[in-house]
């Protein structure tokens, strides 16, 4: 399973690293979008999960992982910009599909606010439209360490919060790449983070109102930073919503353990390709009333 690697122009202004996961047997292409500090590699579980049921896409921010070499990082990238290029991205592979992680899911409301004509189905996970208690002493102390550049406190925040539910190589692996990210990085989750905690609490309803498509938003039941109950707010807002919460598992879902990596993949599989859920559901019946004629 080797992507296809290719180094995007993005209306002349920015580079950005992306990998195409062809599948021969997919009818749809799907896109992931990337939460704060993170890249390509933080998807490798979810790629395994939707290919080949579907041709994945991957990008990295210009400010990030494999894209940060080919950018100069002379200004911050506002949500709104991020949401742009999402645009780009999902018209050049002509993706149907959208599924983003944490903070990802703020660039990709935009995105979706704008009604891309291609884009049929999205998933939002971990998100919510609420800075409730938990997630503002998480940001609030991010904001210091990150503005700081503490890098040891920032890589510590991070599994001690959001990623306590990572078993213990994940939580090194976290601790390694976001303790030692570049200068710039810093500063970018610096300037999101300054605005999120600055602006309305519930700034992103106002693009939510416009997405007319149906949206899955997945949390984890011991995720207090997004939590479920708080994501079930975009009901209001988003006429064609629907919500599943993954059971056992917190902020990083599919990370966590296998169960949870299972449960995801059904849920995101079932809301984007039903029609497979329900034959599969049918094949399971089938061998369940079989076994117990036996």
């Amino acid at each position: 399973m080797r992507p296809e690697i290719a180094v995007l122009d993005i209306q002349g202004q920015y580079r950005v690293y992306t990998e195409f996961y062809r599948a021969e047997a997919a009818d749809k292409t799907i896109i992931l979008v990337n939460g704060s500090m993170a890249t390509t590699a933080s998807f490798a579980q979810t790629v395994k999960s939707l290919y080949p049921q579907f041709n994945v896409v991957l990008y990295d921010q210009p400010y990030a992982g494999r894209s940060k070499i080919h950018n100069r990082h002379e200004q911050m990238l506002t949500k709104e910009v991020e949401g742009q290029i999402l645009l780009e991205l999902i018209d050049h592979f002509a993706a149907e599909h959208v599924l983003s992680f944490s903070w990802g899911g703020a660039a990709t409301l935009v995105a979706l606010a704008h009604r891309p004509r291609r884009v049929e189905k999205a998933v939002i996970s971990s998100f919510s439209p609420v800075i409730n208690a938990p997630m503002r002493d998480y940001l609030e102390r991010g904001v210091d360490y990150l503005g700081n550049l503490d890098r040891h406190n920032v890589g510590n925040l991070v599994n001690s919060t959001i990623g306590k539910h990572l078993p213990s190589l994940f939580k090194r692996f976290n601790y390694k790449h976001v303790s030692s990210l570049a200068e710039h990085e810093y500063g970018q989750m610096h300037f999101h983070i300054s605005h999120v905690l600055n602006s309305d609490r519930l700034c992103y309803l106002k693009a939510a109102r416009q997405i007319d498509i149906p949206v899955l938003f997945l949390n984890g039941e011991w995720d207090e930073y997004t939590s479920a109950q708080d994501a079930k707010l975009f009901g209001q807002h988003v006429a064609n919503s629907s919500f599943s919460t993954i059971q056992a598992t917190g902020h990083f879902l599919d990370m966590e353990h296998k169960a949870a990596s299972r449960d995801a993949r059904d849920a995101v599989v079932g809301f984007l390709k039903p029609e497979r859920q329900v034959s599969r559901l049918r094949y399971q019946q089938g061998q369940t009333q079989h076994a117990f004629a036996i």
